[in-house]
This record gives structure tokens, C-alpha cells and sequence, in this order.
């Protein structure tokens, strides 16, 4: 099993559904730059948005997918940073377990969405296009 299998498993069950941070942090981290899940990246990267810069709670961040979710349409385009963070799964994972695992997530979430910035715009439009905000 790999440290974001096994993060993945330990947030299973966590307060506020944390475990929708993990898959948002890693989707965005890992995806190819080439031919990526459209739809994945988005996702996580307005869950990014929405955790990192609005507080949300991962249940509220799945929610916010939910409602994206409804609508098919052409997803936009993502501006690839070339660093997407020095922290992994394999960083989080090492930290002690509960509330300092549970920080080291958040704060993994905030240096994949730091990276993932110039899409701020691109997703701010989503999140008010879906009226999640």
C-alpha cells in the first residue's frame, strides 16, 4: 500500500470528512499534465479553493461537487505549475497521528493550491457560475 492509499484509509471515518482533502491535495498533485482527468482536476481544485481559501469542511466540499456534478458541460482549462508542492501523502502520512496528521493535511492542501494559483480566477467563476458561495 502507498503512503496516499494509506492516508486515504486513515481519514476514513475523521471529523469533517477530511478524506475529501487527501483525494483533492493528491488529484491535483499527481495528475498528468498531459491529457488530465478534466473533470478530476477541477473538482480538485475548487475543493482546494473552497477548503484553503473558505473554510470548508470536506462534507461541504463534496457537497459543492455534488451540485458541479449535475451539469455536463466542457470543463476549463488548467494553467500546469511546474512545482506542485514539496509536501506528498508520504509527508502527511509520517506525522504523528490525529490532530498533527490532521494539520499536516491542511497545510498540505494549502501548498497544492498555492501552486495550482493562477487558476484562482478560473475557479472563483466556477464556484459563483455553480452559486456554491
Amino acid at each position: 500500500m502507498d503512503a496516499y492509499d494509506e492516508l486515504y484509509v486513515y481519514t476514513m471515518g475523521r471529523k469533517n470528512f477530511i478524506l475529501q482533502h487527501v483525494v483533492d491535495a493528491q488529484m491535483a498533485q499527481s495528475a498528468p499534465a498531459i491529457n488530465p482527468p478534466p473533470i478530476g482536476v477541477i473538482f480538485a481544485l475548487v475543493g482546494l479553493y473552497l477548503h484553503v481559501e473558505k473554510g470548508f469542511t470536506g462534507t461541504q466540499v463534496q457537497n459543492a461537487h455534488r451540485i458541479m456534478a449535475k451539469a455536463k458541460r466542457s470543463w476549463p482549462t488548467v494553467v500546469w505549475p511546474t512545482d506542485r508542492g514539496e509536501m506528498t501523502a508520504a509527508t502527511v502520512l509520517a506525522m504523528p497521528i490525529g490532530d498533527a496528521r490532521d494539520a499536516g493535511i491542511h497545510e498540505w492542501c494549502k501548498q497544492v493550491w498555492a501552486a495550482f494559483r493562477a487558476n484562482r480566477g478560473t475557479v472563483s467563476a466556477l464556484v459563483s457560475e455553480y452559486k456554491i458561495l
